[in-house]
């Protein structure tokens, strides 16, 4: 089969072995998304070779024994773990010190014709929920696992930083509920994907000091280091930052601010599946806006570049 992968350095598409897990479910990829942690991993984010792509939608192929899965169209947690630890025996593998990590830790991943994952990772997808929409649910369920460890209510004042897919779909989601989100940004095009949904933007060149200080939550989603600064800038005394980019890069910012401004920081990595796709089963978001382009998958490599492009969002990948 035909795998958009990165090893010794390089981004390349090559014949691979479908993949043979015997105790796992094996995926026929309908529609693979590129993230911008693919894009990092080419700059050698995670240290991970191998195929690349965590975002997806698929049909099940072959499914081990006693599952009902086979035939079935699903997208899949990306977190694999032992089974064995405290962690895994209470249903939450994201942290599984043993874990692998759907085309970013020791499994590979979603830009190929075939993937393989355990039966518990996957959850059917609603026939109203169409497949473009279901690739973005790894990301929403990022976006949206932010509630599981900040409470945010009706009137919590949150700033986003970052206008890019990850910063867009956490806006979204926490401005369907709540007329007190802020997203931050550079990119006016971009910004107004958020306005359309009622969603309150502002240029990052643009921000007045008046705002300085003044959220309660400040989500940095920028993905890239001066986010982190923007960030403090905006935080009220005692408030909380969620962190959630990841890149190659090594942040540089004023920790003694944290101190003493008393600022909880919060790392914030994936979310749960189930709550992101009820939100897109009950119509709350359009994401149509999001998607960019869409190439096959044995012209990944353009794709990749494609989806580094400023400006761009959502890039699929069709097998």
């Amino acid at each position: 089969m035909k795998a958009l992968q990165f090893t010794n350095g390089q981004v390349n598409v090559a014949d691979v072995p479908i993949p043979s897990r015997q105790e796992e479910a094996l995926v026929r990829v309908l529609l693979s998304g590129i993230c911008n942690t693919d894009l990092e991993i080419a700059k050698g984010y995670a240290g991970f070779e191998g195929t690349l792509g965590h975002e997806f939608v698929g049909i099940v192929d072959k499914a081990p024994e006693g599952s009902d899965l086979e035939g079935k169209r699903v997208v899949g947690e990306i977190n694999a773990g032992c089974g064995n630890c405290p962690l895994c025996r209470a249903k939450d593998p994201r942290h599984c010190l043993a874990r692998t990590v759907l085309g970013i830790h020791g499994r590979d991943g979603a830009h190929a014709e075939f993937l393989s994952l355990p039966t518990e990772n996957l959850i059917p997808v609603p026939d109203t929920v169409s497949d473009e929409q279901a690739v973005f649910i790894e990301p929403l369920a990022a976006a949206y696992g932010i509630y599981e460890q900040v409470p945010l209510a009706h009137h919590t004042r949150v700033a986003i930083i970052g206008d890019g897919k990850l910063g867009l779909l956490t806006a979204l989601s926490y401005g369907a509920t709540s007329s007190n989100a802020l997203l931050v940004g550079k990119h006016k095009e971009k910004l107004a994907i958020a306005e359309a949904a009622g969603v309150a933007t502002c240029l990052l060149s643009e921000l007045d000091t008046s705002a300085q200080r003044t959220f309660d939550v400040v989500v940095e989603a920028s993905g890239s280091e001066s986010g982190f600064a923007t960030a403090l800038d905006l935080v009220r005394p005692r408030g909380k930052i969620v962190l959630k980019s990841t890149f190659s890069g090594e942040p540089k910012w004023a920790a003694s601010r944290v101190v003493v401004d008393e600022i909880t920081i919060v790392g914030s990595r994936c979310g749960r599946f189930e709550p992101a796709l009820k939100l897109l089963e009950r119509g709350k978001l359009d994401l149509s806006p999001m998607i960019s382009d869409e190439f096959r998958l044995a012209d990944g490599i353009a794709a990749m570049q494609r989806a580094a492009e400023p400006g761009v969002l959502k890039v699929f990948l069709r097998p």
